[in-house]
């Protein structure tokens, strides 16, 4: 498979792209860190797991588990194809939350 190359007839193209390629990694990263946060943070969705009972957050715990390790069992029988698709589908879910958390601060800090 050949790879393409692409001449641009001036520099503004070649900065573009790479100035959007930052845009979408720094929302990404921003994205997984905000979902880090709102998980870990007091008052987070963990607390929101164990405020009723340590039971029923541990049971949520364990059904979470369950769900990461049979979706690595099945990984085997997934094309190649498949699993790019799926770590796509990851990775800009990650920059939507990042749009959506970029809002939120932009928002709070116009108040």
């Amino acid at each position: 498979m050949k790879q393409a190359w692409f001449r641009y007839k001036s520099d503004t193209g070649a900065s573009l792209r790479d100035l959007a390629g930052f845009v979408v990694a720094a929302l990404v990263a921003l994205g997984v860190s905000g979902t880090l946060f709102h998980m870990v943070a007091p008052g987070g969705w963990l607390v929101l797991l164990f405020e009723r009972s340590a039971a029923a957050g541990i049971a949520a715990l364990l059904a979470f588990a369950m769900i990461g390790l049979s979706s690595w069992m099945v990984s085997d029988w997934v094309s190649l194809t498949g699993k790019n698709r799926c770590a796509d589908v990851l990775v800009y879910s990650f920059g939507a939350a990042g749009i959506l958390y970029l809002i939120g601060m932009l928002s709070e800090s116009v108040d």
